[in-house]
């Protein structure tokens, strides 16, 4: 592998870890929706207010989410519009390997 594709996988690995946390998928896939303030991702997570800042920092590092400013609101919208692929194909693959488990064990 050369520097440039190392340079690549390590990008995309990059990108990988900080998706790699329940509450950050949690953030993303509400952020398909619609853009929202720091306080309201806060009780859809369920987590104070410091970590969530925290998990969308990691986001914003790594481009997936963008901040903008409204008066003392910060709003978070997701970046990148490819994620609703990503999440079904996570879903397809829950689902087959729940089905190969029940197939094992019957």
């Amino acid at each position: 592998m050369n520097e440039k594709e190392r340079a690549r996988y390590e990008a995309r690995a990059k990108i990988a870890k900080a998706m790699s946390h329940p509450s950050r998928l949690l953030m993303l896939d509400l952020l398909q929706k619609k853009d929202m303030c720091v306080g309201d991702l806060t009780n859809e997570v369920g987590s104070d207010q410091s970590t969530v800042s925290k998990h969308l920092a990691v986001l914003k590092d790594v481009g997936l989410v963008t901040v903008r400013k409204e008066g003392s609101l910060s709003y978070y919208q997701l970046k990148c519009g490819c994620l609703d692929g990503f999440f079904s194909c996570l879903e397809t693959m829950l689902m087959t390997d729940l089905s190969s488990r029940q197939e094992a064990i019957q």
